[in-house]
């Protein structure tokens, strides 16, 4: 399971945070932008595996489409004015004390 942080905007993985894709997208839309997602970034791979640059090039940006579709990306998608804390360890964040508390490597019991 998906360790969030209590206010549900970052998801955290081996310590650092993460922003959580908007809770208040439909979810068939999130389904749908999730699913072009994956595609892009399966795209990435084969992309990769093929040594093609311009395609790489373009599934790079379906990646980076999506993400910022599912404000994973981009502007931030609360409103009261907290600081993006995206891709920054959870030790060196406001979300310290609070982390401190999670049992080790940040997975909830039972994951």
């Amino acid at each position: 399971m998906t360790l969030h942080t209590p206010d549900d905007r970052y998801i955290v993985v081996r310590g650092r945070l993460w922003r959580a894709t908007n809770p208040q997208l439909p979810e068939t839309e999130r389904q749908r932008l999730t699913h072009d997602l994956m595609g892009a970034r399966r795209a990435v791979k084969a992309a990769r595996s093929a040594r093609d640059d311009t395609a790489e090039d373009a599934a790079h940006r379906a990646v980076d489409h999506a993400k910022q579709a599912l404000a994973e990306r981009g502007p931030v998608w609360w409103s009261d004015g907290a600081p993006d804390m995206n891709r920054k360890m959870a030790r060196n964040t406001p979300y310290a004390e609070w982390f401190s508390t999670q049992p080790e490597g940040g997975e909830r019991p039972g994951s």
